[in-house]
């Protein structure tokens, strides 16, 4: 069981309790903390409280959260396209619409389960049963490359370089507009929208510093084709950034609008590089653009 303790500080105005917790703990959505006050898993001053609770200077709060209940994650016979393979991890190139790992509404025909049977279970255990070699994660409608980890010592030798933002990521996207510049730089941090909890947005509060370098490979009418380079992996780093400056990734209808001629955003995974972490070379791979977005691209030009 995970706990967390506040001591409410500096507050002039009527907040909710639910909302204030949240807005101190990306981790926890608003969905999962009613849950917790419903179950009586989260007290102010030793003492059980409903969401409607206003929070007041010196209350001290803590919130209990049980351990997850662990679901069997099984292997499942579906193809996946390996770019790479050795005894200690593996480059995937990831189709569109598939889920990486399992998660509520998806507990299969995931990524996860694909390399469970591939692997015939060898993956890190680093992440659990349920994201067993997951190193890094791609959204569902974003396809491209990624890293899968088959040994914990592989698993943490590139989860350091992540970490330290020394990974090669660079994808390829159509957006909406057309860029005053033709090479520039985002920076601006990205935390968990305030209301939308499953939304990401540029702010300062409960942030983390994240940074997008684009340069314009081609222009149509009205849209942009470029190249994307990542210093940091914050998520949906890429569609959050791109809208922020008012060019949202094409089809991205969380963070623009949805679009006929693909479903969710026209964001691919292009080019991963990275030191491999048990014989210290560097490897890089680079990825065809996929039918989709290739259709998307003749179909603009037109």
């Amino acid at each position: 069981m995970s706990r967390f303790d506040y001591v409410v500080e500096n507050i002039s105005d009527e907040i909710r309790i639910d909302k204030w917790i949240c807005e101190q703990n990306q981790e926890i959505s608003r969905s999962m903390l009613q849950k917790l006050l419903k179950e009586n898993q989260v007290t102010v001053n030793g003492k059980a409280v409903s969401k409607s609770y206003k929070i007041n200077n010196g209350d001290c709060i803590s919130v209990e959260i049980p351990e997850p209940v662990e679901l069997d994650v099984l292997p499942e016979n579906i193809p996946i396209e390996i770019v790479y393979e050795d005894d200690d991890l593996l480059v995937v190139n990831k189709p569109k619409g598939m889920v990486v790992h399992p998660a509520a509404g998806n507990y299969n025909g995931t990524l996860v389960n694909a390399l469970l049977y591939h692997c015939k279970g060898r993956l890190s255990s680093i992440n659990g049963v349920i994201r067993p070699g997951i190193v890094h994660r791609i959204d569902k409608n974003t396809s491209g490359l990624l890293i899968v980890a088959k040994t914990d010592k592989a698993h943490t030798g590139l989860a350091e370089q992540i970490k330290a933002h020394t990974f090669t990521r660079e994808y390829q996207a159509v957006i909406c507009g057309r860029l005053k510049d033709s090479n520039g730089i985002v920076e601006a941090p990205i935390g968990r929208h305030p209301v939308e909890r499953k939304k990401m947005c540029v702010t300062d509060k409960n942030s983390k510093d994240a940074k997008t370098e684009y340069t314009v490979l081609d222009e149509f009418n009205g849209y942009s084709h470029i190249k994307l380079k990542l210093y940091t992996g914050r998520t949906h780093q890429i569609r959050v950034h791109m809208s922020y400056i008012g060019h949202p990734v094409y089809g991205d209808d969380v963070y623009g609008k949805a679009s006929k001629l693909c479903e969710g955003q026209c964001l691919h995974a292009k080019k991963i590089g990275f030191v491999h972490p048990i014989n210290g070379e560097y490897y890089e791979f680079d990825s065809e653009l996929p039918d989709y977005f290739t259709n998307v691209l003749n179909k603009l030009s037109k």
